[in-house]
């Protein structure tokens, strides 16, 4: 019956991953890598992300420096992110690439946070798919008598104080970025 739980807290903790990385994406006025590591670039003949061509530093609060690992490619990666259309300044200097990173205006930053919570949205929905698998899962193994009803209604409570659990993450989470993306 704990080895149902795991898998289940797996699939719910993938969830909040993804959601993390969803949210580290939205920029708030402050440099974070995550803001261009999957930036494509077309080098070598192929498009491939920033993060596989170069190292990311935050040298200051509002830049990000990219230092490539082959300094042959360092236009192309600066022709990558003047494609991406990402508002910021870009220039070349040192054999790195130097992205400042302008602080967003009041209604970029009222945008930003209807970004965020349609983010929240799609997240709580997922989790509400693995609550519902869960419990369908749960159904189906009372219906082939691997076990009883007790344990049904145990794993049901199980399942959705798990469901609760990490939408309050979600929440929190959220909660966190949007203050972040409002402070200017």
């Amino acid at each position: 019956m704990s080895q149902m739980i795991d898998v289940f807290k797996q699939e719910y903790d993938k969830a909040i991953d993804h959601y993390k990385e969803e949210i580290d994406k939205i920029r708030a006025g402050k440099a974070i890598p995550a803001m261009i590591e999957d930036v494509l670039v077309e080098s070598y003949g192929t498009k491939t992300p920033i993060k596989q061509l170069a190292s990311i530093s935050v040298p200051e609060p509002t830049m990000l420096v990219v230092e490539p690992w082959d300094k042959s490619i360092l236009k192309d990666i600066e022709r990558g992110l003047s494609k991406a259309n990402l508002d910021m300044s870009i220039s070349v200097s040192d054999n790195v690439v130097r992205v400042q990173v302008q602080a967003p205006t009041e209604d970029k930053r009222k945008a930003l946070v209807k970004i965020l919570h349609d983010k929240r949205e799609d997240s709580r929905v997922s989790i509400r798919q693995i609550r519902d698998k869960a419990r369908k899962d749960t159904e189906q193994r009372e219906l082939n008598k691997e076990i009883g009803e007790d344990d049904k209604f145990d794993l049901f409570k199980k399942i959705d104080d798990m469901t609760k659990e990490k939408n309050q993450i979600i929440e929190e989470m959220t909660d966190k970025k949007e203050k972040e993306i409002m402070t200017v």
